[in-house]
């Protein structure tokens, strides 16, 4: 048995449940001034007022460390990434920060199928490295649990070994990982105009390979205009759940299509961007149990409106917050520009941005029950930072206050 209390902690800060916290509640945080937290084994044994929990649970041969002065959080999870990818795309970023459109990047060589060709090129071991080297940056900023999708092969091969490369991260470093096969990311050249038949080849050619190699544990697809509809997103997502698999959807992040309409109806884990939801469709998500993913930092690159948030959860939505890392729209995964994003910008309140990052983020991957809050019984996955109190987030704006970081009780990170 091994035992550690972490005493003298300045507060911590945490939502509470085993599932996502939908409306108003996820604005109620359980906030503990001079507190201790007890790790037994790499999971919460204990949080509470620091003198008792400490001579509560104190035995011979414990570890004690000081935290005066520090605030501790859950750690962060990151439900929505497309960290395995090859090349970058500055050229393409500049060109539209300078008015181009979609479809004149296209015609310069641009897009998704840049990144495409470069993921094609790029062998196992290259995308390990790249991937640990990216986790790792993550890991810097508290995030202890991210999801990592496939979806730039868009081929047999490489959306494999996308996937591959990571459940071979998954032992090679401490950040846990939730792997999504993103096949049906885009309509690839070779299916150019036939995107019914590539959906009918991911479902009878790839969907049971993924499944047979246990390489993913959820399947995404991005419903859009000029990529896959809603019947055909429909149809591919009850055909990977037939099979198993728990899905998600990319959905009204350019037009309202109704996508998040359609994650409610197949009870998808979550539906993901949501910048054009209708109303109609915001209220069939509040009477779900999908989580609302919203990726803010996509929308301020590509200087665009952001989700309605506010309008969402005071529906009674349940509203997680992610990166989107991704070398096109989104190459960032800064969790201190997402908190200052949510609240600033888009009228969260700072209790909601935690939640969404941590226990929302958490079920939106499917491991509520695991981790996401500071409670006894589950992971000691947590945050230290550099201040007294989680004010700082989004005070001290956009800057990184993580001191250390600790996963199943291990510090795994310290910025000492």
């Amino acid at each position: 048995m091994k035992r550690t209390i972490l005493t003298h902690i300045s507060e911590v800060v945490t939502p509470q449940g085993s599932k996502a916290l939908h409306g108003k509640d996820m604005g109620k945080v359980k906030r503990l001034k001079n507190a201790a937290i007890v790790i037994e084994d790499g999971k919460i044994l204990a949080v509470g007022p620091n003198e008792e929990t400490v001579e509560k649970y104190h035995i011979t041969n414990i570890i004690l460390k000081d935290m005066t002065g520090k605030c501790i959080l859950p750690g962060f999870v990151d439900s929505h990434t497309h960290f395995i990818f090859g090349g970058y795309r500055p050229d393409e970023f500049m060109m539209r920060l300078n008015g181009a459109s979609y479809l004149e990047i296209h015609k310069a060589g641009g897009g998704i199928w840049n990144t495409v060709q470069a993921t094609r090129s790029m062998s196992l071991d290259e995308m390990v490295q790249t991937g640990k080297e990216r986790l790792s940056d993550m890991l810097s900023m508290g995030v202890t649990t991210v999801e990592g999708k496939s979806g730039y092969g868009l081929d047999r091969e490489c959306e494999l070994r996308q996937l591959e490369a990571l459940e071979i991260l998954k032992k090679e470093q401490p950040v846990s990982l939730v792997n999504t096969f993103l096949g049906a990311h885009s309509i690839p050249e070779e299916y150019k105009g036939r995107s019914d038949e590539y959906i009918d080849f991911l479902i009878r050619e790839m969907l049971p390979v993924v499944k047979e190699k246990n390489l993913a544990e959820y399947v995404d697809i991005f419903c859009e205009n000029s990529v896959f509809d809603c019947e055909q997103s429909r149809r591919y997502l009850l055909a990977a759940k037939e099979m198993g698999f728990g899905v998600k959807i990319h959905a009204d992040e350019i037009e309202a299509l109704g996508g998040s309409g359609v994650a409610a109806e197949v009870g998808a884990v979550s539906a993901d961007h949501l910048l054009m939801i209708r109303k109609a469709d915001c209220e069939k998500l509040a009477a779900s149990d999908t989580v609302a993913t919203l990726l803010p930092a996509t929308a301020f690159c590509l200087h665009k409106p952001y989700a309605p948030a506010r309008e969402m959860i005071d529906s009674g939505c349940a509203v997680a917050l992610a990166s989107d890392y991704n070398p096109g729209s989104c190459f960032t995964n800064s969790i201190p520009l997402l908190f200052a994003l949510a609240v600033i910008h888009m009228k969260m309140s700072l209790e909601e941005a935690l939640c969404a990052l941590t226990l929302n983020g958490a079920a939106a991957v499917g491991k509520a029950d695991q981790i996401g809050s500071i409670e006894p019984g589950k992971a000691a996955d947590l945050v230290v930072l550099e201040k007294p109190q989680y004010e700082f987030l989004v005070y001290h704006t956009a800057k990184n206050i993580v001191g250390e970081v600790y996963k199943d009780g291990n510090m795994v990170y310290s910025k000492r």
